[in-house]
């Protein structure tokens, strides 16, 4: 009976977006409502996934309301205007939460029968479940795709065997882990990747990090950071150290200063992830749940390889991805 109502209820937000505005078309968002929580617009990552929210919002004619914490440790403030958008009763809402449990609470709050998208940042399963939420879909970064990605990159730049560093973020973190464990496993039998060195995303603790390697390892022929900014700190320590061009650096996120960096030969590649698509695809599939059709439970955003050969394009397609990719909600 439950599951009946909340189809009910889907069914009926369908019909009234459908009926707003006239001549709608398949991929129009006339009349829906859409609730969007992110993290703080400080970090240009989320200031990117904003604006792709906000672009969605305009192509599609959706009412898109965007509400943004104040910073990563804003976690009762993003849950609070979590719960101001709910009290708006609007018909779908996007959320990118702090970490896997600040937002389930008002969560919980959302009628039943309306959808939730969840991007970039995973909601904690075990948690919504035990409070009865669903979640219409996630979307977010392959982030062990995009490790495998930089380790495809990394064998065409060094020789067979080559010892290579590992700059990882934060010990424990899901997304380094993830990173890590890909670019490790890719670089069997083709190069051999060091232990990884925590730097805790930071641009200086990767310099220092890399310049150790460097000096204990002077056979050392490239480097794996997880992001971009620890990128930029160990292309520095390359540098200094009188290696530029010697040492091959690949990163991951495809932030402007890397792309720059790549375009210098600083940096070797940067495997780039798109927030602007992931907003984008998050009121796309908030529109897709409205009209009632059915999501898959994973959507994987777009991940793809920059380097001096396309780099132009991509700083010309910034912050859209440097190639096409298939949107799975294009009208």
């Amino acid at each position: 009976m439950a599951r009946l109502c909340r189809i009910l209820v889907v069914g009926a937000i369908a019909l009234g977006a459908a009926g707003c505005g006239g001549d709608s078309g398949a991929g129009d968002g006339n009349g829906a409502r859409i609730g969007v929580v992110i993290k703080g617009v400080d970090n240009p990552f989320f200031a990117a996934m904003k604006n792709g929210v906000q672009a969605a919002g305009r192509d599609r004619k959706a009412d898109v309301r965007v509400a943004a914490a104040t910073g990563l440790e804003d976690t009762a403030g993003q849950a609070s205007k979590l719960e101001g958008l709910i009290a708006e009763d609007l018909d779908c809402y996007v959320v990118n939460p702090i970490n896997q449990t600040n937002l389930v609470q008002a969560m919980s709050h959302v009628p039943d029968g309306t959808p939730i998208v969840n991007i970039d940042s995973p909601v904690g399963a075990g948690e919504a479940r035990a409070l009865g939420i669903e979640i219409s879909t996630y979307i977010g970064t392959d982030n062990k795709a995009a490790g495998e990605l930089a380790a495809d990159r990394m064998a065409g730049l060094v020789r067979r065997g080559a010892s290579v560093g590992v700059i990882g973020g934060i010990s424990g973190d899901a997304t380094s882990a993830a990173r890590v464990g890909g670019f490790s496993a890719r670089a069997r039998g083709r190069f051999a990747p060091l232990d990884p060195v925590s730097a805790d995303w930071d641009e200086r603790k990767a310099m220092l990090a890399a310049s150790a390697l460097l000096h204990d390892e002077p056979g050392i022929e490239g480097f794996f950071a997880a992001n971009d900014q620890m990128a930029l700190g160990v292309a520095q320590a390359a540098v200094s150290a009188g290696r530029t061009g010697e040492v091959a650096v690949v990163g991951v996120d495809g932030i402007e200063p890397a792309l720059k960096a790549v375009e210098r030969g600083l940096m070797s590649a940067t495997v780039s992830q798109y927030p602007y698509t992931i907003g984008q695809l998050g009121v796309e599939a908030c529109l897709a749940a409205i009209r009632g059709e059915s999501l898959p439970s994973r959507i994987d955003a777009p991940v793809q390889v920059v380097t001096r050969e396309n780099v132009a394009r991509a700083q010309e397609n910034f912050p859209k991805p440097v190639a096409r990719f298939d949107d799975p909600f294009a009208p």
